[in-house]
């Protein structure tokens, strides 16, 4: 039984009730149609541009393009749409935890954590996915774990735990720094290339395992998704719906954290994704808090619009999708900040 009650559409199924706001499901349908749609352009996207035409034949099997379309181009279109929807949920995460814009993964050192602990996997233990993956959610997840506690005296919500991940973001990239200085050349120089995150030569075999990890923690995010809500409305609205938030935070954290550290193990940070999708998700939503899905659905096309313009700027050469993303996500981050200035 569907009930309309001015802007929110209330569903009845005999006792489960559940209330979605109009806006933000037509918001979350025409994100998703533009998603696909620039998939179909991140596809066309190669030396030269192919026809729609031609690509959806060699999806289908058919076709002198079938090679480069479904072995070369949609592995890299993929990665961009799981990526970056992770990146987006993980900033939603902490950016309602924290109740702070400029609280992602990227600003409070979530992103160098991982990176640390994947250049410790390299450089150490040698560098398989599953060890990149590993060392990786370890390395964010001890972050993650450093930056709470030294947090604790103003509370997550507080601009404490913002400056302290500001902190610690510039203490884990001098040593990142310290560790790429330390190894082997080849691996210093495979390294350095890598940390401004790149898309480019992703192939089906080594995105099977980031593609995996990924996809169970944005599911484990799906899950928690109603009690995120309730939780970014304030901790009596929560409480009051019967949300734990004791139990509810750390399994959101970890979520977070392994959704950015899967994307690095796979491609190197690439920031700003997971600041900006969140707050440009709520604001076309128009929803309280920071919804999930918008947040995830704006980075994927954010990620993938970025990746599509590394790949053009400067045609043939392909730029690491990480330095699209500075470029854009630093002018956002210099408006955010004045912002948050001015607030009173």
């Amino acid at each position: 039984m569907k009930a309309d009650t001015g802007s929110v559409l209330v569903f009845r199924a005999g006792p489960v009730t559940a209330q979605v706001e109009r806006r933000t499901v037509v918001v979350s349908f025409v994100l998703a149609a533009a998603g696909l749609l620039l998939g179909v352009a991140g596809l066309c996207r190669g030396d030269d541009w192919d026809s729609p035409a031609t690509v959806l034949s060699a999806l289908a099997g058919e076709g002198d393009s079938v090679l480069i379309v479904r072995e070369w181009r949609l592995p890299r279109v993929a990665a961009a749409l799981l990526f970056g929807a992770a990146l987006g949920a993980a900033g939603a995460v902490f950016q309602n935890l924290t109740r702070n814009p400029l609280g992602s993964p990227d600003i409070i050192g979530l992103d160098a954590g991982a990176y640390t602990g994947v250049l410790v996997a390299i450089t150490v233990f040698g560098g398989s996915a599953a060890g990149l993956a590993t060392g990786s959610v370890v390395g964010g997840v001890l972050t993650a774990a450093a930056v709470y506690a030294l947090s604790l005296g103003a509370g997550v919500g507080g601009l404490r735990l913002i400056v302290v991940g500001i902190a610690a973001n510039a203490m884990l990239t001098a040593v990142n720094s310290w560790i790429m200085l330390r190894a082997d050349l080849d691996v210093a120089t495979a390294a350095t290339g890598w940390q401004a995150g790149s898309l480019n030569g992703l192939d089906w075999a080594e995105l099977r395992f980031p593609f995996g990890t990924t996809g169970a923690f944005l599911l484990l995010l799906a899950v928690l998704s109603r009690a995120l809500h309730q939780a970014s409305l304030g901790e009596e609205v929560a409480a009051a719906s019967g949300v734990h938030l004791s139990r509810l935070w750390p399994l959101a954290v970890l979520a977070g954290v392994g959704c950015t550290a899967a994307v690095t193990s796979a491609t190197g940070p690439i920031v700003f994704v997971a600041l900006a999708a969140p707050q440009i998700g709520r604001r076309l939503a128009g929803a309280p808090g920071v919804p999930l899905l918008p947040a995830a659905l704006t980075g994927a096309l954010l990620l993938l619009a970025a990746d599509i313009a590394a790949q053009t700027v400067l045609a043939p050469v392909q730029l690491p999708v990480g330095v699209v993303t500075t470029a854009i996500g630093g002018t956002y981050l210099i408006w955010l900040l004045i912002k948050e200035v001015r607030r009173p």
